[in-house]
């Protein structure tokens, strides 16, 4: 086997190797927030600037990650990624208060921001687009191994250890993947690397940041009707600069040109819509869990199982359906679905029969990934290979910012419907946590208008779909 080969059938692993790092992270701290909250003394809704730091810190840092892969390489700036990622994992774990640790997720989502879109880039410029969906579908199933291991791992830590250890176990397979990736990874570089856009970052940059703190302290009583209002008028203002300046740059940091592409522009802002309702899930079902229902760290992390192993096990079937029927007709179907199954959490109580938690759990876990697998493929559908690393760069900003603000809002409107979210009983928050849930729910439903406009023929290039 020639050596390109070798590292062609190897980057799926290589890349999966950091989705693990990245979402085996997330999920044990979902398990873990009850937990950290009261070992820093902080109420557990207050967590989610934990959550919302890490992955707006992702939005603001994944814009330079196309150019930095083009200026230096990748396999240089994935293995700088994974360093980062660690050494933000080993702060996390040593954070005394809550602010400290928010400050190392910042960091941490430094390194995520180039781990994600330059390993799905590399992909991308790897494999033709024939092959994608199998390829990503491939990485998923490895990276979901996280999602499945993490609920478990998580509580079984909390439990009997301290909370700490749920970021210390990124650093061996942060080690390991870093060895791994300056070994095998393929090194794509650009010809001419383009200018940085410094103004646009900067705009960019401050916009998103600012629109980020609003959800945080909006209903906290921190700050003033008239000074949210400000701050969110200067937030439009910023964002509103960098797409005037961008219109008169040759290389933008964000080519917002490419939204002129139909199934680009449709996946995109389907993606934003669609994860806006259901991001914030993970942090919110295991608040139920623990503090609703009053089980244990290692019994809610059990609970979370069932929607990796579906994700996991059924992610082979995904480029078949999309063969069969098409972007429209799955993305259509998938969201609605998504929807009715997020109300459907409505109904979880102490009470409610083991067998239906689960089942209501691992039909979720399936279509939630067979909706991120289709928006996430088909942002590729008419993308030129000229344009792949600006395509990857905005749709992976566009997915942690909808992420971000997924947790902030599913956080906000649980505590609108708990009258001291401070001094609540289990009660009171489990009824938060049901509308709220009923909210996102009605929300992700209504997204479903947003692929309304996709043709029965669109992404045929990447499904290989044909309408009969």
């Amino acid at each position: 086997m020639t050596g390109e080969a070798k590292s062609k059938r190897l980057l799926p692993w290589l890349v999966a190797v950091a989705f693990f790092m990245e979402s085996l992270d997330t999920t044990i701290l979902n398990t873990g927030v009850p937990a950290i909250a009261q070992a820093l003394g902080v109420v557990p809704l207050s967590m989610k600037s934990v959550l919302s730091s890490y992955t707006i810190s992702l939005a603001l840092f994944i814009p330079l990650s196309g150019w930095v892969a083009d200026r230096f390489g990748t396999r240089r700036v994935f293995a700088t990624a994974i360093a980062i990622f660690t050494l933000g994992s080993f702060l996390c774990g040593i954070s005394s208060n809550i602010h400290v640790l928010v400050g190392c997720r910042i960091l941490q989502g430094c390194g995520g921001a180039m781990m994600l879109p330059v390993g799905r880039l590399t992909i991308v410029h790897t494999f033709k687009k024939s092959e994608l969906i199998r390829a990503l579908s491939f990485v998923a199933i490895p990276g979901l191994i996280g999602p499945m291991l993490g609920p478990v791992a998580g509580g079984f830590l909390i439990q009997y250890f301290h909370w700490s250890l749920i970021f210390f176990v990124n650093i061996p397979i942060g080690l390991v993947g870093l060895y791994m990736v300056l070994r095998y990874l393929p090194d794509f570089r650009a010809k001419d690397s383009k200018p940085l856009d410094v103004v646009g970052l900067i705009l960019f940059g401050s916009g998103i940041a600012l629109l980020s703190y609003i959800l945080e302290v909006f209903g906290e009583h921190t700050l003033s009707t008239p000074a949210l209002i400000a701050l969110l008028a200067l937030s439009c203002a910023l964002l509103t600069a960098y797409w005037l300046n961008s219109q008169r740059l040759l290389y933008p940091l964000l080519n917002l040109q490419l939204f002129r592409l139909r199934t680009f522009r449709i996946a995109v802002g389907g993606s934003l819509l669609t994860r806006l309702g259901i991001a914030g899930i993970p942090f919110l079902l295991p608040l139920l869990y623990q503090v609703g229902f009053g089980f244990t760290p290692i019994q809610s992390g059990m609970l979370m199982m069932p929607q990796a192993i579906a994700a996991m096990s059924l992610k082979v079937m995904m480029p078949r359906l999309l063969g069969r029927f098409g972007y429209r007709r799955i993305l259509i179907s998938n969201t609605l679905l998504l929807g009715i199954m997020t109300v459907c959490f409505t109904t979880f109580s102490e009470t409610t029969p083991l067998w239906l938690i689960l089942m209501i759990l691992f039909g979720y876990g399936f279509f939630a990934s067979m909706q991120y697998t289709s928006m996430n493929t088909l942002v590729y559908a008419d993308i030129s290979e000229h344009h792949t690393s600006e395509a990857s760069t905005i749709s992976s900003t566009m997915q942690q910012m909808s992420m971000s603000f997924g947790v902030a809002l599913a956080s906000l409107v649980s505590a609108l419907f708990i009258p001291d979210r401070f001094h609540s009983t289990p009660s009171e928050l489990i009824f938060g946590i049901h509308k709220a849930l009923a909210i996102l729910g009605f929300m992700t439903i209504l997204s479903t208008f947003a692929f309304r406009s996709l043709r029965w023929d669109d992404g045929e290039a990447v499904s290989q779909h044909e309408e009969g």
